[in-house]
């Protein structure tokens, strides 16, 4: 019970949940057949190396001066492998660096040229919006001066309306002072028009 008690106490809590997880989940059946993986496939296909000339070519010999030349040659003869192979790891190198050079150059020039063409896509569209916005204007404009056009217009109209009516009024205001009546002659023409009515 104090064991158990201790495990909730300090047990780390994916312990615990493994616990109760593996308590309350059904249990899987397992699988015997073994799924195959990139690591299983290749050691299956792997290739070994041929077997290694130096590997359990040294033989003592009973001479020690003889074993001394002979491992002073095996020492050479190693040196000059090591040698040679460094030299092919140096060209690999270069050839590597050289490819690399070569590709991010390609890559550079396929930016660049990339990039021109995005920019004078750019600047075609640019060209034909503005192009579009002058159009607009000059419609606007056209637009504005038919309308400016037709106002002035309906205002020549108007105030040759006007003109006309106050030339009307003033023709029959000057129609009607033509049959108006002196002040002397006024008083006779009431008294006819009295008579005239009373009779």
């Amino acid at each position: 019970m104090a064991s158990s008690r201790l495990l909730l106490r300090f047990a780390k809590p994916r312990i615990l949940e493994n616990i109760f997880t593996q308590q309350l989940l059904p249990q899987r059946y397992l699988s015997t057949t073994v799924s195959p993986s990139h690591h299983n496939d290749h050691q299956r296909n792997h290739q070994y190396h041929a077997r290694n000339d130096y590997l359990n070519s040294w033989k003592p010999p009973k001479d020690p001066k003889e074993a001394q030349s002979k491992l002073s040659r095996l020492r050479r003869d190693y040196a000059m492998k090591v040698k040679a192979v460094r030299k092919e790891y140096i060209q690999e190198m270069e050839l590597q660096r050289l490819d690399k050079q070569r590709k991010d150059e390609i890559k550079k020039e396929a930016l660049r040229v990339e990039g021109e063409e995005r920019k004078a896509a750019k600047a075609a569209a640019k060209k034909a919006k503005a192009a579009e916005r002058q159009l607009a204007q000059e419609e606007f404009r056209q637009t504005l001066l038919k309308e400016r056009a037709e106002k002035l217009e309906y205002h020549k109209m108007r105030e040759n309306k006007i003109m006309e009516k106050k030339k009307e009024k003033s023709q029959l205001l000057h129609r009607q002072s033509s049959m108006w009546i002196d002040e002397p002659e006024l008083e006779g023409k009431i008294l006819e028009a009295i008579v005239a009515g009373t009779i």
